[in-house]
């Protein structure tokens, strides 16, 4: 995704917003917006958003499995799954 077409000024997004709803919701691309020549803010859709949101949920869960294996902090799955049995069992 090239960001260079999607960069504009603060006073376009003034002058336009109701277009950039519509625009972002049909695109589905960031738009970078400007003042005094320089990036400020990004806006994005919200399912955009939200897949990034998920996208980064899901990253936080894989780093957290690494330091817990990095740690020692884990358990072969066999061991769990008679220990999950036997649980289910005196239920």
């Amino acid at each position: 995704m090239k960001l260079s077409s999607q960069i504009k000024p603060i006073s376009y997004l003034k002058a336009h917003a109701a277009e950039i709803v519509r625009t972002l919701g049909e695109q589905r691309q960031p738009l970078v917006i400007t003042q005094n020549g320089e990036a400020k803010v990004v806006v994005q859709d919200i399912a955009s958003y939200e897949q990034t949101q998920e996208a980064m949920a899901l990253l936080k869960i894989l780093a957290l499995g690494n330091r817990q294996i990095e740690e020692g902090k884990v358990q072969p799955a066999v061991e769990v799954l008679k220990r999950l049995r036997a649980h289910r069992k005196n239920r």
